[in-house]
């Protein structure tokens, strides 16, 4: 993978200043979007030495599924804007690169479209204000092959975002703004749900069958309580930087997170990954893998589905680097032992 800065000038020089605007933005003052990357380069390494490193193994699995690499693509809306082919991309990127799709409910093309292109996948959820919304595009996302549902919980409403000079999502036809949201004739129908509770994550896995983790994640109490109400994994997310700035890092908020769950769900991460480095750092405090979101709009925007699969091969090799120079010879083998203890001045 390039460096992440030329990749992202790369796609900025491609795309409209709007929709770069809209991807790249965060909420309020971007403290947060800044901090998500700054946080896991404070975190410091300690490298084993005279270990056989000469074979390196980055595979892993999730809920069953066998992965090349602990590196996902987390839901992004509105893929259109980025690159004609929209999802269908970054499915077959996604798919080649043999790593796991997480499809927004807010994606531009219909989801038994990207379905019928993708590898494994997983479907992601607003609850809607019209539930029974909800319950058919749940139902439609387990009968075209998604293997779970991921529930943003963090989205109430939605964040203030300073750079987006109004809203990019304009630039789309309504074709494309309701692609996945059968019967609705007008945007503002497609408004979430302010109400939403623990109680949704049970709905969710009874109206569809599948499991559902929660994505939006940051304290131990909310933790706690997603596996009382059933969730099967958890994402430690702040959405990006795009909702409450000022919000944790997300480097900061997984150990928090990860003891809470005691080993009973995987643990997953994203917001700021842009190195193996990084993702070695994320599997020492416990999340079992991590989502890429920009990068891949990156990837998708300069090349397509071809450049979705060198994000994400990329970042898979970059991985395997990092493993060997820390001294473990497969995701398995990383523990809290490489990292050092925070610096207390």
């Amino acid at each position: 993978m390039l460096p992440y800065e030329t990749l992202e000038a790369r796609a900025r020089s491609l795309l409209p200043q709007a929709v770069f605007d809209y991807y790249a933005g965060g909420s309020g003052e971007e403290s947060t979007l800044r901090d998500n990357s700054a946080a896991w380069a404070r975190l410091r390494l300690r490298p084993r030495v005279l270990r056989d490193v000469s074979s390196v193994d980055t595979s892993t699995e999730l809920l069953g599924t066998p992965l090349s690499s602990p590196v996902l693509v987390a839901p992004t809306a509105f893929h259109s804007l980025a690159h004609p082919d929209a999802e269908l991309a970054t499915a077959r990127g996604t798919r080649d690169a043999r790593s796991l799709l997480v499809l927004s409910s807010r994606s531009s093309r219909r989801l038994e479209a990207v379905a019928s292109c993708a590898g494994p996948w997983w479907f992601q959820v607003y609850v809607f204000r019209d539930r029974g919304l909800t319950r058919s595009l749940v139902q439609r996302a387990a009968s075209s092959g998604a293997r779970a549902l991921v529930l943003t919980a963090d989205t109430p409403y939605v964040g203030h975002k300073r750079r987006n000079r109004g809203d990019s999502s304009l630039l789309l036809s309504d074709e494309d703004f309701l692609a996945n949201l059968e019967g609705l004739t007008h945007r503002s129908l497609a408004e979430q749900a302010p109400d939403v509770t623990f109680d949704d994550i049970s709905r969710l896995r009874e109206d569809s069958g599948l499991p559902v983790l929660v994505k939006g994640v940051l304290r131990a109490d909310d933790a706690r309580e997603c596996l009382l109400h059933g969730a099967a994994g958890l994402i430690v997310s702040n959405h990006g930087g795009r909702q409450l700035d000022g919000a944790l890092a997300t480097a900061d908020a997984l150990p928090e997170v990860v003891e809470a769950s005691e080993g009973r769900v995987p643990v997953l991460v994203d917001g700021g990954v842009r190195s193996g480095r990084d993702v070695l750092r994320a599997l020492a405090l416990g999340a079992r893998a991590v989502l890429l979101g920009r990068p891949i709009l990156w990837g998708l925007a300069t090349g397509g589905a071809d450049g979705v699969c060198q994000v994400l091969d990329a970042l898979r090799e970059d991985t395997a680097h990092a493993l060997a120079l820390a001294g473990a010879s497969s995701v398995s083998s990383v523990g809290p032992d490489l990292l050092a203890p925070p610096h207390r001045p």
